[in-house]
This record gives structure tokens, sequence and C-alpha cells, in this order.
């Protein structure tokens, strides 16, 4: 997609910190982008910026009265980046502590009995947050199975098992491990079907970085992410609650006014350098549409990143030039399968006879950051019902090229010379 306007992908890419090296290895490909995606130059300066201001929000002076202009702005980028219908963004510890809260304040705010419905394609952060909570509040935990050949989960899964007593349901949006997306609207849409009063939680974090986020016409009323793995950094997450679940009684101060949900003084540069982001994605987007809104580019940055994540995806599965595709391997295995419509950016891996921990490790040696996934507490819902104790994990973002895949398959290539 990229490489139909000229120059485009060496401007992304020269907007990223650390993009092609960084001070502890030298000169690496960054294919670990599900783990934490690399971060804007404007993120780092921006953080710098802010760290070194004094003054907090709310207070009778200029300088804090700009930090709550800042926020506001942010605010305001939040809106134009997520696409909501109401409701109210905050802003916490991680995407992990939201998603605990959220689901916290929906199993505790509803009647007791009835279910907490949720799937096992999940990430810990969910699964955990439900297994906790689902009994204080009185409730089942229920988990629909998901695909394991695809990779994903579905309405048809959940559908049997949603009852009129379900109070919450959590979605993911986009696994971690298989990289495939889930259709969270026909989920959702199946759920309001019978339970219309049920609180739907959304875990956005693995999505995030892929765009094509629209709240508005999901139907559901909370949507998590971690900026870090968007561009942005370290240290706080983003949810959205929709007014609804923000009027459920929820950890606040005594007295405070309406429904607010942050707790202390937040991180004015956070704020900022979500701001970054959606700043980026505006520039990126504006190369493919002439619309002047920011609404539309930031729709087209995110369908253009999509199919240059694609193109990424299918030269890693099928090979590019002389170069034989990771699918072509003797012995190996695609989680989700090979030719899956619903992966976004990411291929995970295992091949018979090789283990995937020395995979990452002579894939690293020639300069491939990637990452091993094993059957633990984070994966073993997706790698045991196929079987495999781990497997390898490349995953891709808009700034990688095809160059850099090339090194991949070069690398693998020698890899299984040497088996």
């Amino acid at each position: 997609m990229f490489d139909t306007i000229p120059g485009l992908l060496d401007q992304i890419r020269d907007r990223f910190a650390h993009v092609d090296s960084d001070p502890f290895q030298g000169p690496r490909v960054f294919f670990e982008n599900a783990g934490g995606a690399l971060t804007l130059k404007s993120v780092v300066r921006t953080s710098a910026d802010f760290a070194a201001i004094p003054d907090n929000q709310g207070r009778e002076n200029v300088a804090s009265q700009a930090l709550v202009g800042v926020i506001a702005r942010a605010r305001r980028d939040m809106q134009t980046f997520f696409n909501p219908e109401g409701g109210q963004f905050l802003v916490g510890e991680s995407g992990t502590e939201l998603l605990f809260r959220l689901i916290r304040t929906a199993c505790l705010g509803t009647p007791s009995a009835g279910r907490v419905l949720g799937s096992t394609l999940e990430h810990p952060a969910s699964r955990s947050a439900c297994a906790r909570y689902a009994p204080v509040g009185g409730k089942d935990h229920v988990l629909v199975a998901h695909d394991a050949a695809r990779g994903t989960v579905g309405a048809d899964a959940y559908r049997p098992e949603i009852t009129p007593d379900t109070r919450v349901a959590t979605i993911l949006h986009t696994s971690p491990v298989t990289g495939m997306g889930v259709d969270i609207t026909a989920i959702a849409t199946a759920i309001r079907s019978v339970a219309p009063d049920c609180f739907i939680v959304v875990d956005g974090i693995q999505h995030a970085a892929h765009g094509r986020l629209d709240l508005a016409s999901y139907g559901i009323d909370g949507y998590v992410i971690s900026p870090y793995k968007a561009f942005s950094r370290h240290g706080y997450g983003i949810a959205w609650v929709s007014e609804r679940l923000a009027a459920l009684p929820h950890d606040a101060l005594l007295g405070a006014p309406g429904t607010a949900w942050e707790l202390g003084t937040r991180d004015t540069g956070a704020y900022a350098t979500f701001s970054d982001v959606v700043s980026y994605l505006d520039w990126l987007g504006s190369h493919f549409t002439a619309s002047d809104a920011p609404r539309d580019r930031i729709v087209a940055a995110g369908e253009a990143i999509h199919a240059h994540e694609k193109q990424l995806t299918d030269a890693m599965l099928h090979g590019t030039g002389n170069l034989r595709g990771l699918a072509q391997i003797p012995g190996v295995t695609i989680v989700g399968g090979i030719d899956n419509p619903l992966r976004e950016g990411l291929v995970s891996f295992a091949v018979d006879g090789l283990d995937a921990p020395d995979i990452v490790a002579g894939l690293n040696r020639a300069g491939i950051r990637t990452h091993t996934r094993k059957a633990d507490h984070y994966s073993a819902n997706i790698l045991d019902p196929m079987r495999l104790a781990s497997c390898v994990r490349v995953s891709a973002c808009h700034y990688n090229s095809l160059d850099e895949v090339a090194r991949l398959l070069e690398a693998m290539r020698d890899i299984e010379a040497a088996r």
C-alpha cells in the first residue's frame, strides 16, 4: 500500500524511535510489536517536556490552566480516534488495570445471580478479572470455546451460552497470540438480542495499533487499550466507558461531583502523548483521502495500515522474491491457519523438530527481534488445544517493510538449513 506513494514509508519510519536499531543490540529488525510497538519520536519529546513541569491541574495559575487545556485537547483527540457515542474517557495505570476496574464495577454493580460470559480466546487480563469478581458478585463465570483452528471466536460460539440473566460479557477484539480479529459488533448484537441490559467490555489492547476503531458501531459499554502498544509510551492505559457503565457504583472520592472515574492527579504528559499519536495518524491518513475532516483521515489511515500489514504478512507466509515463506517450511504449523482474512499484522508458527525458543534465539542472532509464546498462563488457552508447547510470534506494524520480511525469511532459511 505505502509503495504507491514514493518515499512515504521512509517518512513513516523516520517518525519512530529505534526503527532499525537500538542502544543494546545495535542494528535489528523489530518484529515484536505485539509486545509493545515502536514509539513516536514526538512522544519521546513530549514525555520529556511534561516530566519537567511541576504544576498540577485545577489551580489558579497560567501553567495549571495550560495543563487543563492539554487534557481537554487529548480528550477531543480520543473522541476522534475511538469515535464513541457519549460516555467518557479515563486514564489509568495500564490496560490490564483498567480492564479489572471496568469488569469489577460491572460484576459488583449488577444484580447477583446470572452469568459473566467470556471466551477462551481472551487474554488473562479480562479472564482473570472475570474469574475474580464474578463469584464475588454472586455470578457464574462462563467461557465459550473459541475456534482453535482459525484462532478467533464468533457470535455463533457465544450464542448458545447467552441467557436473559447474562449480566456482564467480555470480548477480545484481536488476539495477541493468533493475531486474528473478532467481529465484536456481531457478538454484541447477539448478546443484546437476549440480554439487552448486559454490560459488554472489550479488550482492544492488541487491536488498537492496527487502526479501524469505531466504538459507535459496536454497541458496547467499555473499551480498553494500552497506548504503549499503539505508538505511545508505557505508564498509562486508556478506557472508554458508556454513560450507563459510568453511572454504576465505582471507586471514587467521597463527595466527588458527577461520575468521574479517575483517581488522583493524572499525568498530563500521558494525555499529551496520545494527542501525538492521533496527530501522527491524521498526518498518515492525509495521504489517502482528500478530506479535511480529522475523523476521515483517521479512518483512511486505518485502512492503509491494514492493507500494508496484509502485504507484510502475506509475504511472511508465502514468500517474497526467491525466498520461501513460512507456510512452505516442511513440518510448519501456522497458528490460526495460513489464509485467514481475520489476520492483523501477526504470524505465529511452530516447526516440527525445532523448539520455538531456539528459533527465536537464532533469529535474534541474525538481528531479527521476535518472541516465544509458551503454553503458560498467558498463552496456554491458545496453544494447548493445538497441542503446541510453544510457538514463535512474528508481529509487524505498518512501519515495517518488505525488505525486513525478506531478512526474516533469509534467517529462517539458514536456521532450517542448520537443522
